[in-house]
């Protein structure tokens, strides 16, 4: 069953909007925002999110990491009033934190339904994984505020669904309903709600059968090459299958292969 995670950092030792549970049984932990019914991202918070990602990203005990919130609404946003007394310094550093998934070496789902506006958004598109729920209406809304995304949403986006999307929903502060997001390869999934769990239970299942070391490199990989050339893409591509030859977990893989047994992957 998940309990409580004990943070060792001062720093996360009252946690501002949101909690941390871990299941050491299925090496899951959840981050869950914890602000209803909106569950609204207030400035604080976000630097707390940052080094629970790093905190967990360096705790051998969790495999995979999902983000979810309470109730029916992912997120609609951050606090509103917190930009009008957040220092510049303060601001600068928004778009650092929220991309933390994004550095986090270990595969991160986060499962949306409801709003999930703002930085919420921004917050789902640095996941390596989105599941949606049906209910789910995906936004940037800065533009009504006189304002842009500041926390890497444009820029995540545009990546994903190219510049005429993105100028749609950035531009028009245009909602996007949970199946469009699916039909333009914003959401990985997209499922009624009552299945909102239990697909992403069944993922962090699946993705806890591979190799820790492969997935890791395969993210890194990912990430790193979004923005190469090609030629540049498949030379790195290269290094890195050449480097987990070497690997344990890839000797391991073949022996299991060639014995039609499932393989016990170790992360070496």
């Amino acid at each position: 069953m998940p309990s409580a995670y004990n943070f060792t950092d001062p720093r996360l030792a009252k946690l501002d909007g949101f909690k941390v549970e871990i299941d050491e049984a299925h090496e899951r932990a959840d981050i869950i925002l914890g602000r209803p019914p909106y569950n609204v991202v207030a400035m604080p918070q976000r630097d707390q999110l940052r080094l629970t990602f790093e905190t967990l990203d360096e705790d051998p005990r969790v495999r995979v990491i999902v983000v979810r919130g309470e109730g029916e609404h992912f997120s609609s946003g951050g606090n509103i009033g917190g930009f009008m007394e957040a220092s510049p310094e303060h601001v600068s550093k928004l778009a650092w934190n929220i991309a933390a998934p994004a550095r986090c070496a270990k595969p991160v789902i986060v499962a949306n339904r409801g709003y999930c506006f703002g930085v919420g958004f921004e917050l789902s598109l640095a996941c390596d994984f989105r599941i949606a729920s049906e209910t789910t209406q995906y936004a940037l809304p800065e533009q009504k505020l006189g304002q842009i995304p500041g926390s890497g949403g444009s820029a995540r986006l545009q990546k994903m669904v190219g510049i005429t999307r993105t100028k749609d929903i950035v531009m028009r502060s245009k909602r996007i309903s949970a199946k469009q997001a699916y039909a333009w390869g914003i959401a990985t999934e997209c499922v009624p709600d009552a299945e909102l769990e239990k697909t992403t239970d069944k993922l962090v299942d699946e993705l806890r059968t591979f190799s820790p070391l492969a997935q890791r490199t395969a993210k890194k990989l990912l990430n790193d090459t979004e923005d190469s050339t090609l030629a540049i893409a498949i030379e790195l591509e290269g290094h890195c299958y050449s480097r987990l030859r070497q690997s344990e977990d890839f000797k391991e893989g073949v022996e299991a292969f060639n014995a039609k047994r499932p393989p016990k992957f170790v992360g070496r």
